[in-house]
């Protein structure tokens, strides 16, 4: 039986050579035999978990609103509307990403000269039903308090039936801007927003959508010389979730709102 020794302190993160310290019966063993120990004993390196912690002091408070918001979704549907908001930006040169291929190429690197195109920005703004799975979205080379006000207003139209509408989003300024709060205070609908904790990203199952549009339009693509091409297929992608059809069923279970998640588990057990 392998036992620490009993003036080891231990340690935040086990290493062959800590471990070899640390266990009295492993002192004799070289780290090659320590990790062959390991191995017949089923032990492997693995990741951490990630770190689910948000330094917001109101976090438990703001979750607790935020579950309500959502448990109140389901029980009135027809009256009350939840959406999830964030923006993203995406440019003209592709991300980096792995791809398979018969052989590495060697390095190439593109020209920087005036006749090439400039890396340019787009940026996207969006909401999505966290019933429905629709997604609306503004598509602009800029996004500021004119865009975030001409969203809210589009919103509001999108769900003029609804008695309610609670928008989920973070901290960013522009949300704060005098104008935005004056946009809001003229849509009596938008009870909100409801403030997302700082540094909680999983509490937004949007982003996971910008994460599934970089990973199937984003990354490695090959229309750097064809932005309107590049705008069409990222447009592309965002419209198949347009109206609450097949696909958005699909973007649910993939943002964890369907599922065993906890966002999924408040939706359930409303």
């Amino acid at each position: 039986m392998l036992g620490l020794a009993a003036a080891s302190p231990p340690p935040s993160r086990w290493r062959l050579r800590t471990l070899r310290a640390s266990v009295d019966t492993l002192v004799d063993y070289s780290l090659s035999g320590v990790w062959r120990l390991l191995q017949r004993c089923d032990v492997r390196r693995r990741p951490l978990r990630d770190p689910l912690y948000s330094p917001d002091p109101e976090y438990i408070a703001q979750v607790a609103h935020l579950e309500r918001c959502l448990r109140e979704t389901v029980r009135w549907p027809a009256e009350v509307v939840r959406l999830f908001l964030d923006a993203m930006g995406y440019y003209r040169w592709p991300e980096l990403a792995a791809d398979w291929q018969l052989a590495a190429p060697g390095a190439t690197v593109r020209p920087l000269h005036k006749a090439g195109p400039t890396n340019r920005q787009q940026r996207l703004i969006g909401a999505l039903n966290a019933l429905t799975g629709r997604l609306d979205y503004l598509d602009n080379y800029l996004v500021g308090r004119q865009q975030v006000s001409a969203f809210y207003q589009h919103l509001e139209q999108v769900y003029m039936s609804a008695r309610r509408i609670y928008v989920v989003q973070d901290n960013w300024s522009i949300h704060h801007h005098d104008d935005v709060l004056a946009t809001l205070r003229q849509l009596p609908q938008l009870l909100g927003p409801v403030w997302r904790p700082t540094d909680a990203p999983w509490l937004n199952p949007i982003e996971k959508l910008w994460h599934w549009l970089r990973r199937d339009v984003l990354k490695a693509h090959r229309l750097a010389d064809d932005w309107p091409q590049l705008r069409q297929q990222v447009n592309g992608f965002l419209d198949q979730f347009a109206h609450g059809s097949s696909a958005s069923a699909a973007l649910l279970h993939y943002v964890g709102l369907i599922g065993d998640g906890h966002l999924a588990y408040v939706l359930h057990s409303a």
